[in-house]
């Protein structure tokens, strides 16, 4: 068993305290479910249960959490856990040096990178499958997988190389058509808030390609997990994540065209991730904009998946704010996007991910941007 000794009370300077006492058990001898001691949300008496290796549900139908300790070896080493109820999960990330860009920040794409991790460890966290992205074990039975309908990006304050970010998700239903996702970004060593993020998931067969709408078996399985009454990363009403994203009509004012998916774009689900979209999408932004601007915040919708052989084109137009078009008109700006992002603090636009041989739509989104602070 591995046995870490540790002086420091913080996690992260606990794991640059410790070493190893003993040589790890190794993979193969450990037996996918074990009678492990539990303690209940109610934080009664501990019960014995049978549970797989990163906790669910006891024998006498209560929700559990294993013990520190329990597990397999990623479990123990990762720095996150499910919280006090149980409901949500947090997990301390490190900004690695390859997470960052030319900003010297971490990436919009590193974001959404551990958005989606977070979101898989926390599902393992209750005894989910690592064969898949949370699923369940009906799922897994029918063949179905999880996949993104919509994602929104809101980021306050990019996170730069060697940043400790602290990342806390939870999950609800969505009645018949799936689930949603949020989450909220802080920076752990002030405990600020940093980013929020939410995120629609839906199901698909995985040999027909066809959605699904969600069993009462599947909702009964994932139910359990997430929290009683609703619970919104932005609880605000008329937020940005709920702004219907009207289709881009060509001509639009930048392309970029024939982009192919690599090998390394493609999931464990056979298709490219969906962060890669956010890649693709970004490939059509004026270099201007690049230049002077940072991303606040992206939402994209989802279409229809992107397999290896697709090639895609990326299209990109300014979006007018309602009285802006007269306005631009008046200055002879003529839909220049540089004079649109001189005229805006925030310019946003409209975007579009569409195969090249067909015009079929992949995706859809919308993004916003704000000024790059003074070095």
């Amino acid at each position: 068993m591995l046995k870490i000794c540790c002086n420091g009370t913080d996690p992260i300077q606990a794991l640059a305290q410790c070493r190893f006492n003993t040589t790890p058990r190794p993979f193969f001898t450990r037996r996918r479910s074990d009678v492990v001691l539990c303690s209940r949300e109610t934080k009664t008496s501990p019960v014995l249960a049978v549970v797989s290796d990163r906790g669910g549900v006891g024998l006498d139908g209560t929700v559990t959490r294993v013990e520190p300790g329990s597990g397999t070896l990623a479990d123990r080493l990762r720095l996150g856990s499910l919280t006090e109820d149980g409901l949500s999960y947090k997990e301390k990330f490190i900004v690695r040096s390859y997470e960052v860009g030319i900003n010297k920040t971490a990436t919009v794409e590193t974001i959404a990178n551990l958005l989606q991790e977070v979101g898989c460890n926390h599902a393992q966290s209750v005894g989910y499958s690592t064969d898949g992205f949370a699923t369940t074990p009906t799922m897994r039975k029918l063949r179905l997988i999880w996949v993104t309908a919509r994602m929104h990006i809101e980021i306050y304050k990019y996170p730069a190389w060697s940043d400790v970010v602290e990342i806390e998700t939870w999950c609800q239903g969505e009645g018949r058509v799936g689930t949603r996702r949020d989450f909220i970004i802080k920076d752990y060593a002030t405990n600020q808030m940093i980013g929020r993020a939410t995120s629609k998931w839906v199901m698909m067969n995985q040999d027909t390609r066809r959605l699904q709408k969600v069993t009462d078996d599947v909702r009964e399985e994932y139910l359990v997990f997430c929290p009683r009454e609703p619970r919104l990363s932005f609880p605000e009403e008329n937020n940005n994540s709920l702004k219907k994203i009207p289709k881009l009509e060509d001509p639009a004012q930048n392309y970029r065209l024939g982009l192919m998916p690599r090998r390394a774009d493609l999931d464990m689900n056979q298709h490219v991730n969906n962060v890669t979209y956010i890649g693709w999408l970004l490939e059509s932004i004026p270099q201007e904009i690049i230049d002077k601007y940072e991303l606040q915040s992206i939402t994209l919708d989802y279409r229809r998946e992107c397999q290896q052989d697709d090639i895609v084109d990326s299209l990109t137009s300014s979006e007018l704010e309602e009285g802006a078009e007269a306005v631009a008109e008046l200055h002879g700006t003529n839909g220049s996007t540089t004079a649109m992002g001189d005229e805006q603090n925030c310019p946003q636009f409209l975007h579009l991910l569409r195969l090249s041989n067909d015009g079929l739509e992949i995706n859809r989104g919308r993004t916003e941007w704000r000024r790059k602070a003074p070095r």
